[in-house]
């Protein structure tokens, strides 16, 4: 029989590895140092590999240390090793000390960019984005790394809102390797931000103008996209080039027996985020005798009152943040969820692979997306028959399931509202105000366009509008003057706090709707405040999102189908006295309370929409 070689004996030690995280003792670290000793590097990381999944990561530590300390040892594969042993000390929690293996790694290996993008993430993950930004930076790089490198250093810089650089960044690296489908999703979602018109001006070679619209995000399609066939398709590509995890069904396809209807609702947005300000009473007014509300908690602990209420109206609250998919997916089906809704779809912090593994019998998307999401493990995406005409129900994925009246869920609790004035925000006094408070990646050059010729018939008027940022402000005034119009007729103010962002509605005249996204949060809260708003409803549910709240007020007139009925619409309200006061008269704080405010009703037929759609076992 054939001895066991020294890699083989380093296996199985790794193997039979204690439970716990006590390091190798010293007789075991003697063996290693004999075992180790003249071993060649790639023969030393091979016995960590083939030992993992490991119980003790410790243990892998300390050999990789004993290959690096023993006799013999060093040389050109020292750099890998102690790549590897960086990765070894920050899985086991340590990472300081993985920090100086990369580092020593890095002065052995400059063009090892694997380890340069561990240590800027460690140096990230600590809050010295700065640092991080610097390891990048010094990197040498071949093209690969340079991409790579590159992208890193992209998304750290859009994560400090330093935009320009940014764009400027991931440009850099789509010029070297087009076909980059993650990066020209952020490129583009941060030029739509910037405002930075025509949106794929500059040009990637190999790449199309269509290509580089089926390569964005989620989010960033339902700003472009004004027909339902393109949001799917652009949704479509990006999870086809997303890893599938390997799953299988955890609930039972005939549900279960349980008196009361089990639903979780599941968001990494339970904290000061809209989609909370609109759920958070639904939350509090479900029907204990007949419904238990379990939420899968994913979002960062922000401290605000917002995430202590939304907390406080579940039965019970799963935090899951640090858990992995499979992990939050076993719990969903150890909570013999009935119906589990996803708050998130396809939005920053989703959690699309704990569907893939189907672990409730239902399941539906609600308010996060308002988009298809064509996974199979999704049932339903809720909404009312304004928002997705059942003309067209069948180009969505998943279906669409109807809610009476309206879609959208609203607090109707009493809210504070600063008091301000003009003249504390810098409008004029004696001009009428067009306002449009959504963010500014919801601003397409063909909307643009629209404002700029309502302000060219109504020379009295001014429009004001949110400074997302610096970009901003420089390009929309800069597009105004290609359009002809005045560019100091265009008034920023920055983000503020949801009394005084409330107390604007009540200065504005007249709220303008952007499309292919409208306004969802952002138009019940113009409303409450008794701000009218003009919308421009297209094909899609995210064209349809205002004129769906608009038609539960009975506010038809203040929905558009076109953009020449836009422009002439808001030019005629701004015209016509008694035509904009006959519709300030009917949008009242008071009618929105009876209507997109009645949270009681609401919340009883968006409980019977559930109970048709459960499974329940006989």
């Amino acid at each position: 029989m054939t001895a066991p070689s020294a890699v083989d004996l380093l296996i199985a030690d790794l193997r039979g590895a204690p439970p716990g995280l006590s390091p190798a003792d010293p007789a075991t670290r003697s063996r290693w140092r004999h075992l180790l000793s003249g071993l060649p590097a790639i023969e030393a990381m091979a016995a960590v590999a083939q030992a993992d999944p490991m119980p003790n990561r410790h243990w892998a530590a300390d050999m990789l240390h004993e290959w690096l300390i023993s006799p013999g040892n060093g040389g050109v594969g020292s750099a890998a090793i102690w790549f590897n042993l960086g990765v070894e000390l920050a899985a086991r929690g340590d990472p300081g000390a993985a920090a100086t293996a990369y580092t020593n790694a890095l002065l052995l290996q400059p063009t090892l960019w694997q380890a340069t993008i561990n240590l800027a993430g460690i140096r990230e993950a600590a809050g010295d984005a700065e640092t991080a930004l610097a390891t990048i930076n010094a990197a040498l790089q071949d093209d690969e790394a340079r991409t790579k490198l590159l992208n890193q250093q992209g998304r750290l810089l859009e994560k400090q809102s330093r935009l320009d650089e940014a764009e400027a960044t991931y440009y850099r690296s789509l010029l070297t390797k087009p076909d980059q489908h993650y990066v020209v999703q952020h490129w583009a979602f941060v030029r739509q931000n910037m405002c930075a018109w025509p949106l794929f001006g500059p040009a990637i070679p190999g790449l199309t103008v269509e290509q580089l619209r089926d390569q964005c995000g989620g989010l960033a399609t339902l700003a472009l996209a004004d027909n339902v066939a393109e949001q799917r398709r652009t949704v479509q590509s990006w999870l086809d080039r997303r890893p599938v995890p390997v799953t299988h069904p955890l609930a039972p396809a005939t549900g279960y027996a349980h008196r009361r209807l089990r639903v979780g609702y599941m968001s990494s947005d339970f904290c000061r985020h809209a989609m909370t300000f609109l759920v958070a009473e639904l939350l509090e007014r479900h029907d204990r005798d007949r419904f238990e509300i379990y939420g899968y908690c994913s979002s960062p602990d922000d401290g605000s009152d917002m995430r202590a209420r939304v907390l406080a109206a579940l039965d019970h609250c799963r935090l899951v943040r640090d858990k992995d998919h499979e992990t939050v997916a076993q719990q969903i089906r150890a909570d013999e969820i009935d119906i589990l809704i996803d708050l998130n779809g396809l939005t920053v912090g989703e959690r699309l692979d704990v569907l893939r593994w189907k672990p409730a019998p239902v399941q539906m998307t609600y308010l996060g997306f308002i988009g298809p999401i064509p996974i199979p493990e999704l049932d339903y995406i809720l909404t009312d028959e304004y928002a997705v005409p059942p003309s067209i129900a069948d180009q969505y994925w998943p279906r669409p399931l109807y809610l009476p009246g309206v879609y959208q869920a609203n607090d109707g609790r009493p809210v504070l509202v600063a008091d301000i004035s003009r003249a504390d925000e810098g409008l004029p006094q004696d001009r009428f105000v067009f306002c449009c408070f959504c963010g500014s990646y919801k601003i397409s050059e063909a909307m643009f366009a629209l404002w700029m010729r309502i302000l060219a018939r109504t020379r009295d008027s001014v429009l004001w509008l949110l400074e997302d940022n610096r970009w901003v402000v420089g390009n929309l005034r800069a597009q105004a003057v290609r359009h002809g119009v005045d560019p100091d007729r265009l008034i920023f103010s920055p983000r503020a706090m949801p009394d005084r962002y409330r107390a604007r509605m009540t200065l504005a005249d007249l709220f303008l709707d952007t499309t292919p996204y409208n306004a969802g949060t952002v138009a019940s809260d113009a409303l409450r405040a008794g701000l009218p708003i003009l919308t421009l409803s297209r094909e899609t549910f995210a064209s349809r999102m205002a004129g769906a709240l608009l038609r539960a007020m009975d506010l038809p007139e203040l929905i558009t189908t076109s953009d020449d009925d836009y422009v002439d619409r808001a030019v005629a309200l701004h015209d016509t006295p008694g035509l904009y006061q006959s519709i300030r008269d009917r949008t009242t704080p008071q009618r929105w309370q009876a209507t997109l405010g009645d949270t009681q009703t609401f919340t009883r037929g968006f409980e019977a929409t559930l109970e048709r759609a459960a499974i329940r076992a006989d």
